[in-house]
């Protein structure tokens, strides 16, 4: 899980743009009224991510770090009620929507690291599993299929002009589940959890 500190703008909660912006917002900020204003707190996020390197690099969405002040990686097991190990961002890379971490203040046990399989051998129907921290319910595991391969979705652009292909399945994706892992059936990481498109209550 990770949890971030994001200086609040004028529309709460969200960073990144569009489809992905709402996705990442939380929905218990409030904005100030009578347009009077009003010096506001900063937001807090939540997102998720996954380990790819046992000195503490952790891939997840750029919308989920972008413009943080400050970064937390919660690891499987540990109190969210204490504070996190502190991150910092190596790199990102807006048009494919993805940023590196890495975990400043390293735990004392060794870290396990996710296996990548390969995302050009998934096809429609093939069983998967998302992994993520939707609503703050961290460790959340939901299963699904492959619904859709190479999907495009203009809402979805997470810069303008350019188009970024998604796997569509149905496994239950929420805010939240944002850069947590998609695995195949061998437990391989073959795809980053993003967003949803919802329509008088469908969820795609």
């Amino acid at each position: 899980s990770i949890r971030t500190t994001t200086p609040r703008r004028g529309r709460t909660g969200g960073t990144g743009g569009g489809m992905l912006e709402e996705f990442f917002q939380q929905p218990f900020q409030q904005q100030p009224r009578g347009g009077r204003q009003q010096e506001l707190p900063d937001a807090q996020g939540a997102g998720s991510g996954f380990i790819i390197d046992k000195a503490g690099f952790v891939l997840t969405n750029n919308h989920v770090v972008e413009d943080a002040t400050g970064i937390q990686v919660f690891l499987f097991g540990m109190d969210e009620s204490e504070p996190g190990l502190p991150a910092k961002v190596g790199g990102k890379d807006k048009l494919t929507d993805s940023a590196l971490l890495q975990i400043t203040d390293m735990p004392k046990t060794p870290l396990s690291e996710a296996k990548f399989g390969d995302s050009q051998q998934i096809q429609p129907g093939d069983w998967v599993m998302a992994i993520g921290n939707p609503f703050g319910f961290s460790n959340t595991v939901t299963v699904g299929v492959v619904s859709a391969v190479g999907r495009t979705d203009p809402q979805l652009r997470p810069v303008d002009g350019r188009d970024l292909e998604m796997i569509q399945t149905d496994a239950a994706i929420n805010p939240g589940n944002s850069g947590g892992p998609l695995l195949n059936v061998r437990g391989e990481v073959v795809g980053i959890n993003t967003a949803i498109v919802s329509d008088q209550g469908g969820n795609i």
